[in-house]
């Protein structure tokens, strides 16, 4: 039984194991960092007190005015675009704006520790900066183009993975 299962599994083949695309691989990473800000965020409102701060206009120790929500949105507008951004722009503009945003995120990351005792924001936070950090690696390590490929086929190769 057990020769009998090998050769069908011989039969159907070995699975293709595809590269991943950088832009594609830079766009999920951002997603993924997404989810954990919202994620962190909401399980946030659980903590004691957090809703009833809210409801009288206060989050952490600061008034909830409209600076205050238009500076949250356009601080998780960014790596939003960035989702966006990573597989549309040139590759060059790519590769920088991840390396320069995904390095400044780091410290927005580690800046939402400051006073925190509980052990989910903690542990988003370090998710959060391993990320981050895998978007840097990622854009550094870019890869460059070889003497035979252009950007048709740069672009040739990017595309299926948008589909």
């Amino acid at each position: 039984m057990t020769t009998k299962t090998r050769a069908n599994r011989n039969e159907r083949g070995h699975l293709e194991d595809r590269p991943v695309p950088v832009r594609t691989k830079l766009s999920l990473l951002w997603i993924t960092v997404m989810f954990l800000y919202v994620y962190v965020d909401i399980f946030g409102f659980y903590l004691p007190g957090t809703i009833e701060d809210i409801l009288v206009g206060r989050v952490w120790e600061l008034d909830i005015t409209q600076g205050w929500v238009v500076g949250a949105l356009a601080l998780m507008a960014v790596p939003s675009l960035m989702v966006f951004l990573s597989v549309a722009l040139p590759a060059r503009a790519a590769r920088w704006a991840n390396l320069v945003i995904g390095a400044l995120y780091i410290p927005v990351s580690l800046f939402n520790l400051i006073d925190e005792t509980w052990a989910h924001f903690w542990v988003g936070a370090m998710l959060e900066v391993a990320l981050l950090v895998l978007i840097v690696r990622s854009a550094w390590l870019w890869p460059r183009a070889t003497a035979g490929t252009d950007r048709a086929e740069n672009l040739a190769t990017t595309l299926p993975a948008l589909r």
